[in-house]
């Protein structure tokens, strides 16, 4: 089963760092990057930052290692990781993810 993991990191040039070497490790089939303004409460405060925001594309049964990989690599205390079973989608494309996330890992 394919998945969809959502995390988010600053600035834009760890976002390139993390994925490519999702993409490199293959733990990922691919990884989108967006934009985005976080708003949420920290230390008692609500805060605002700019984010970059990472779709990744990837088998479910490589959560753990990707979760591990992530938690090595982000600056944030508490990173946003979230996981989402993906239950339909293009059954060529699907097939693709499953292909290019095999082996490797490092």
């Amino acid at each position: 089963m394919s998945a969809l993991v959502v995390v988010t990191t600053a600035p834009v040039s760890h976002a390139h760092k993390i994925a490519k070497t999702l993409v490199d490790r293959r733990l990922a089939a691919c990884v989108q990057m967006d934009d985005v303004t976080s708003y949420y409460r920290w230390g008692g405060k609500v805060k605002t930052e700019h984010e970059i925001r990472l779709t990744i594309k990837t088998r479910a049964e490589l959560y753990d290692v990707l979760e591990k990989t992530l938690c090595d690599m982000t600056p944030y205390q508490t990173p946003e990781i979230l996981a989402h079973p993906v239950t339909a989608g293009s059954r060529d494309y699907l097939k693709w993810i499953d292909e290019v996330t095999g082996e490797s890992h490092d």
